[in-house]
């Protein structure tokens, strides 16, 4: 028997360790104040939750996805994307991705900076 998955983002976040969670509200909360227009989804395939200009693939912008001891950021356009800081991590033709370990990570000037630079390659459209 299949376990069944998690039918809400608290769901998910419930089955991990406090300092993911707290990781995963502080980004959620850091990318709903730089772009509160995005449209915010839960995928109960992957566990993720989902920010785009809408839900198309081309319109995705941001994903935050639960780990044992990190959140990844995943930035759509990561590859490209100034990094000062050296957080950035993958190998992914443009999808990349940063693993925050704490809420204080999240509110390094350096993550604001890598979730402000994706805004500014991936603008809502017109």
């Amino acid at each position: 028997m299949r376990p069944e998955k998690p039918d809400s983002w608290d769901a998910v976040l419930s089955t991990h360790a406090g300092t993911v969670v707290s990781a995963a509200r502080a980004l959620e909360a850091l990318i709903r104040a730089e772009a509160p227009g995005l449209e915010v989804r839960f995928d109960p395939g992957t566990g993720l939750l989902a920010f785009g200009w809408s839900m198309r693939m081309r319109d995705l912008v941001f994903a935050l996805i639960p780990h044992a001891g990190w959140v990844n950021l995943q930035l759509a356009d990561g590859a490209i994307l100034p990094d000062s800081g050296g957080l950035v991590e993958g190998t992914g033709k443009r999808i990349r991705h940063v693993k925050v370990r704490s809420a204080e990570a999240a509110a390094a000037p350096a993550v604001r900076d890598l979730v402000r630079a994706q805004l500014e390659v991936r603008p809502r459209e017109a």
